[in-house]
């Protein structure tokens, strides 16, 4: 059996605060700061293959900060078997900075034979639902550390048997696994869906929420887009003071891809109001 999902393993009470996806752009200042900034969260894929100086730089950087990893291509919602190659390669990064847990996406990425390059939306069923919830159990178990599964945002709906809170609470529920609460997804999906996102709030599994994910978007041709190129939107910020709200969340992280600000100091503040929000004992 794996670990239980929210058991307290590898370092994960260090987890906490305000933390800051690294790319590799902002290495210098993230190495600089280590005072401003109470955790890392890295981009498993970018460390494939795991050998020489990518292992060297997964050691150094773990070093520095506490740190979990954020996988892209794990097609939790696939229907093909699981990339155990690419799952195996997720476990080695994890093992490598002792990660108290791992997240990827809830969506479909492709097959071991073929990768779409995006993260496509799943079918809001009950069939869909229970085999989310097989695999993501399946990979839990196989990794030994728990699992998070992060909401996308999606332009269109495939199978609306259920909504998408209904979707997400029954596939964390039957997996026994956690979330990792993209609040910028929920907002650009509320906007594009015409949904309440506090009802949204109301309706999902909270003590399952783990860590949160600010970032900023932009309107491209009258749809808002999760573009994570600029600050963290205001209306973002309100959401997720309503979210720690409802429950405790202890690591809540900026994400910000490119058109990184000219000065460090601009990201550093967002990560300081994120550290302010962080409410977990």
């Amino acid at each position: 059996m794996g670990a239980p999902p929210f058991t307290e393993i590898g370092g994960s009470a260090m987890v906490r605060g305000g933390g800051l996806g690294y790319r590799s752009a902002l290495d210098g200042d993230i190495r600089k700061h280590t005072a401003d900034i109470d955790w890392l969260e890295l981009i498993a894929d970018q460390f494939f293959p795991l050998t020489g100086q990518r292992r060297d730089k997964l050691a150094e950087l773990s070093g520095l900060y506490p740190c979990v990893t954020h996988s892209l291509n794990l097609s939790i919602g696939g229907w093909a078997p699981l990339d155990m190659e690419y799952l195996h390669a997720v476990v080695q990064a994890g093992d490598a900075i002792n990660a108290p847990w791992f997240s990827d996406h809830l969506c479909f990425t492709g097959d071991s034979a073929v990768t779409i390059g995006h993260l496509a939306p799943l079918s809001f069923t009950r069939i869909s639902a229970r085999h989310v919830a097989e695999q993501a159990a399946t990979v839990q178990r196989l990794a030994q550390r728990p699992l998070l599964l992060e909401n996308i945002t999606y332009k269109f709906s495939i199978g609306t048997e259920l909504d998408e809170a209904e979707y997400i609470a029954e596939v964390l529920e039957q997996a026994d696994c956690g979330m990792l609460l993209d609040i910028n997804n929920l907002y650009t999906n509320s906007i594009s869906h015409g949904y309440d996102p506090l009802e949204f709030l109301d309706r999902i599994p909270m003590h399952r929420v783990r860590q949160l994910h600010l970032a900023g978007g932009r309107w491209i041709d009258g749809v808002l887009e999760d573009s994570h190129d600029t600050p963290v939107r205001s209306e973002v910020w309100q959401l997720a003071r309503e979210t720690v709200s409802r429950s405790p969340v202890g690591a809540i992280m900026i994400e910000r891809d490119s058109d990184f600000p000219d000065e460090f100091a601009d990201l550093l503040a967002e990560v300081a109001e994120a550290r302010a929000l962080s409410t977990a004992p």
